[in-house]
């Protein structure tokens, strides 16, 4: 794959493009859905809960926490993940203006 031209776009747009291409891997999806279940943060247990191994897991909780998309903190000897809320609504807000710009409008 080659390098993704972003000289010339916007910080903003640069930025939601980074939060959408971590989310375009079924694996830092489903990352994202266990943590949404989750009302705490989780703490180590995310490994058992996917078909990777933990190797795996954890570079798709380092792609998805560089994008920003989850937070995590050292606790004794794991790292709690839980999601980023700012990120989040930055991405509802993305959402919502795409939903606003569709709805009634005719396309071919």
């Amino acid at each position: 794959m080659g390098i993704t031209k972003t000289i010339g776009f916007s910080e903003e747009t640069n930025q939601m493009a980074e939060i959408l291409k971590a989310l375009g891997n079924p694996a830092r999806l489903e990352i994202v859905k266990i943590l949404m279940k989750s009302p705490n943060c989780i703490c180590g247990n995310i490994v058992e809960l996917l078909p990777l191994a933990q190797s795996t897991v954890s570079r798709h909780l380092s792609y998805l926490k560089k994008a920003g998309i989850i937070k995590g903190a050292i606790s004794g000897n794991s790292i709690c993940y839980c999601l980023d809320e700012n990120t989040i609504k930055k991405l509802q807000n993305f959402i919502s203006i795409i939903q606003l710009n569709i709805n009634g409008s005719e396309c071919c």
